[in-house]
């Protein structure tokens, strides 16, 4: 682990509760000296004299000034959540007050953390390492049943588990294959080069899988992009209320009555859809706005992860709809076909070839179905598994780099490179695996990873 940097050696605190009135509000103390500065507010009782792990009631003073009645919380080195002495303290929620606690903690010496610091202390205090640090904030973030549980998986140790047998595995033939090189003279292999393939077979089929988990990691994480798209009247703003159960966009008959892109959120099995409504599109039209708008409804539709494309049933020729179709593949666009307003339909027979779905947006008919086929179309995994799922950019640009060098390990290996060669590609490979983790330095990108978190955590 990386262990102490210059300059962390003092003390911190933060408001950890949102900020805004409540009930409690709860002020996070880390440090050599924070159960020494509390305990110089805390005239009930000695805390530098309480066990680890208790509970304290009592008035907060400063002075005669009685600031609060508070709980405060002590954990004692190693055994906290940053392995430095914490005090939490819990008062009223008073914006007020915490304010005049956190004064008087500035006052005696503590300073006021940086965003991210009490989870950069627990990584540098070698209580986390760095795939758990990132993962903590993942967790803070996470809006979804499925994105909470790939964070809470990652910060209980999954990922880097996964990462460390890895790393395990390939140190013990590296060092194998450097012994070697002492006894070059002798012409001796301490390493099983059948073995070793066996590994490297391994490793690249795990970081394959790892690889590949990464797309359904970028859903979990930040949801999936739905344009609503087709000609002008085909019932979109309709079908855009109805999956979401509520009136959100105006509904008419007049075609081009939506300008604009309208944006919405939609959970459909613990995974965020963000269902964009867009203009009809129709390729002439005099009126400058509604132009605009369709300019926009192409562009959303080029961004977009999946499309769905709605058609009027009882107005959309087959030849017009292969077209369409055909026009969605040859620009690489993954879709959806849904036949709209098929209530009104005698015969669907001549569609069935179409792969399309048959709905009544108004009725709302089939629409559960659209969202079965959203779901089955872009989230391709299990996730109530505990299978590693990778959310992470960097995370993925180390794997990368990781699967190269697996590769160059293995061609030279089929080459007949040196030893001292092919020990060099392995130590490049157990880098990259030591760079997801933290335990190869990476100082100077702990600023910017820990800067993203919020303050107080």
């Amino acid at each position: 682990m990386l262990g102490k940097l210059v300059g962390w050696d003092d003390t911190i605190a933060a408001i950890a509760t949102p900020q805004g009135t409540g009930a409690i509000g709860v002020i996070r103390v880390s440090g050599t000296k924070a159960i020494e500065v509390v305990d110089t507010l805390f005239p009930s009782k000695s805390l530098t004299e309480q066990p680890s792990h208790t509970l304290h009631v009592g008035l907060l003073k400063d002075g005669s000034l009685v600031l609060d009645e508070v709980v405060v919380a002590l954990f004692i080195a190693p055994r906290s959540f940053t392995g430095e002495n914490v005090v939490e303290i819990s008062c009223h929620g008073s914006h007020y007050i915490q304010s005049q606690v956190m004064e008087t903690l500035a006052a005696r010496g503590v300073r006021m953390a940086k965003p991210g610091e009490f989870t950069q202390r627990a990584f540098l205090n070698g209580k986390m390492d760095l795939v758990q640090a990132e993962a903590v904030a993942d967790i803070i973030a996470s809006n979804t049943e499925a994105s909470k549980r790939t964070a809470l998986l990652n910060m209980r140790g999954g990922f880097s588990s996964v990462l460390k047998e890895l790393r395990e595995e390939l140190i013990k033939f590296s060092a194998l294959i450097e012994l070697e090189l002492d006894f070059s003279q002798e012409d001796v292999e301490f390493a099983d080069r059948t073995a070793l393939f066996d590994l490297l077979n391994r490793v690249s089929v795990q970081v394959s899988k790892l690889l590949q988990s990464f797309r359904l990691g970028n859903v979990i994480k930040n949801g999936v992009q739905v344009a609503i798209i087709g000609k002008p009247n085909a019932g979109k703003s309709t079908l855009l209320n109805a999956l979401l159960n509520e009136e959100r966009a105006i509904v008419s008959d007049i075609a081009g009555t939506t300008r604009d892109t309208i944006e919405e959120i939609l959970n459909i099995n613990g995974v965020l859809f963000r269902l964009i409504d867009t203009a009809g599109i129709r390729e002439h039209t005099s009126d400058i706005i509604e132009s605009i708008g369709v300019e926009r409804s192409l562009a959303k539709m080029k961004e977009a992860d999946v499309v769905v494309y709605l058609f009027d049933v009882s107005a959309t020729s087959i030849s017009e709809l292969e077209q369409e179709k055909k026009n969605l593949e040859e620009a690489g666009i993954k879709y959806i076909l849904a036949g709209n307003k098929a209530d009104k339909v005698i015969d669907l027979l001549p569609y069935t070839d179409s792969g399309a779905l048959f709905i009544s947006a108004k009725e709302k008919s089939g629409v559960e179905e659209v969202k079965q086929k959203l779901f089955d179309l872009t989230v391709s995994g299990d996730l109530n598994g505990d299978n590693v799922i990778v959310t992470n950019a960097r995370h993925i640009d180390a794997l990368q780099k990781i699967e190269q060098s697996l590769y160059d390990i293995r061609n030279g290996l089929q080459e007949g490179l040196p030893g001292d060669l092919v020990a060099l590609d392995i130590r490049e490979c157990l880098h990259y695996l030591g760079n997801i983790t933290g335990e190869v330095s990476v100082d100077d990108r702990l600023d910017f990873i820990f800067s993203k978190f919020c303050i107080g955590k």
